[in-house]
C-alpha cells in the first residue's frame, strides 16, 4: 500500500475528516487531499505530525511493504505511555526491549496472532516490572526502610 492510501486509511479509522486531520496538524486541508488525491509527499515535520495526529509510525506511512498499522499503533501508544510514566530513558529502554524481542522472530513460522499476544504480554511485564521496581526503589521505598 502507498503512501496516500496509508494516510487515507490511517484518518478514516479514526473517523477524521481532512479538515479536522489539517487543522490537528497544523497545515491546510487543500494539503490533506493533495497528499492522498496526488500522491505528493510532504516535507519531514509535516509528516512527522502526520503520523503523530494519527497515531502510527512514520515508518508505516512511507514503507510500502509495512502493512501492520494496528501494531504499529500499539506500539506507539506503548512506548507514548511509557514516556509520560518513565521519562525519555524508560521509553528508549521500552523500545529497546521490542526491538530485542522482534529479533526473536526473524525468519520465523510463527503466527500473527501469536506475536501478537507475546508482545501484548511483553508490554504488561514491562509496565508491571517498571511500576514494581518504582515502589521498591523510589525515594519514599527508602525512607521506609530505614
Amino acid at each position: 500500500m502507498i503512501f496516500s492510501e496509508k494516510l487515507r486509511n490511517a484518518r478514516t479509522a479514526l473517523n477524521l475528516s481532512q479538515t479536522e486531520l489539517a487543522q490537528r496538524v497544523g497545515i491546510t486541508e487543500r494539503s490533506i487531499y493533495s497528499y492522498e488525491q496526488t500522491g505528493s509527499l510532504p516535507r519531514t515535520p509535516v509528516l512527522k505530525k502526520l503520523a503523530e495526529a494519527l497515531n502510527v509510525t512514520v515508518t508505516y506511512l512511507m514503507d510500502e511493504d509495512e502493512t501492520d498499522q494496528q501494531k504499529n499503533i500499539d506500539q506507539e501508544l506503548f512506548i507514548a505511555n511509557v514516556k509520560s510514566e518513565y521519562g525519555s530513558k524508560g521509553a528508549r529502554e521500552a523500545s529497546e526491549v521490542l526491538s530485542r524481542a522482534a529479533a526473536l522472530f526473524a525468519g520465523g513460522e510463527l503466527e500473527e496472532g501469536a506475536k501478537e499476544i507475546f508482545f501484548q504480554s511483553l508490554m504488561e511485564v514491562y509496565l508491571e516490572s517498571k511500576a514494581e521496581a518504582r515502589k521498591k526503589f523510589s525515594h519514599r521505598g527508602k525512607s521506609s526502610l530505614k
